[in-house]
């Protein structure tokens, strides 16, 4: 049984007291902090590279969760291991060759995590998910914070949590996209046992009424 984490999402926070947000967030029981690195091109926003997350690494001891929407992904990918992450996720439309790119981030001692849009089919990945530690689905198309939960995703979750229970493998599944209150409780139920939340923390709560103060996450799946 896996207990419920929670990674809060930078996306979400004042990015001129970063550093701040991310204490604050430690300080409420955050269990990661996520980091959106988006390029503007792979999907449609631009936010932050290795020399910012190197810049907050010493704000905060806890792990990095980067999710990676940047394509060509490969190359970048140690420049983002250096700057302070520790689980690197990526997605499998990102690179020509899923399989290298799992072995160099594993060849640089990080955690692997492959992603999956709304409309990805699970067949990408499938192959792969006994190489992986980690598998996000995105419950909104990914590009800005604030989008509505998107509930189609969950079967994805669902189908994962079978290959999971029936190959005996490890792999956490985080969801990411629009989670509040309401609807951590459907996707946990559906399998999920990392959740990414943004603005709901961020902005229905004060400064340390964070993550496990206000998601009710005392559960196990």
């Amino acid at each position: 049984m896996k207990n419920i984490q929670i990674s809060p999402s930078i996306l979400s926070a004042d990015f001129s007291q970063l550093g701040t947000e991310i204490k604050r967030l430690e300080e409420g029981g955050a269990d990661m902090i996520h980091v959106d690195v988006m390029d503007g091109h792979f999907v449609p926003n631009l936010t932050i590279g290795p020399p910012v997350i190197k810049a907050l690494r010493k704000h905060c001891s806890l792990k990095f969760d980067v999710h990676l929407m940047i394509s060509p992904v490969h190359k970048y990918i140690e420049a983002y291991a250096d700057a302070g992450a520790d689980i690197i996720t990526i997605h499998p439309e990102a690179t020509q060759n899923l399989r290298e790119s799992i072995k160099t981030i594993k060849d640089l001692k990080k955690k692997v995590g492959v992603s999956l849009n709304p409309e990805s089919k699970i067949e990408l990945i499938t192959e792969f998910l006994d190489q992986v530690d980690l598998v996000l689905i995105m419950s909104v198309n990914p590009g800005f914070g604030g989008q509505k939960f998107m509930p189609e995703v969950l079967d994805k979750i669902k189908q994962l949590k079978k290959i999971q229970q029936e190959k005996n493998l490890t792999f956490d599944i985080e969801i990411d996209g629009g989670i509040n209150f309401e609807n951590c409780k459907i996707a946990i139920d559906a399998g999920a046992n990392i959740l990414v939340s943004g603005t709901t923390i961020f902005k229905s709560n004060d400064a340390v009424s964070y993550t496990h103060l206000t998601l009710p996450t005392n559960r196990e799946v």
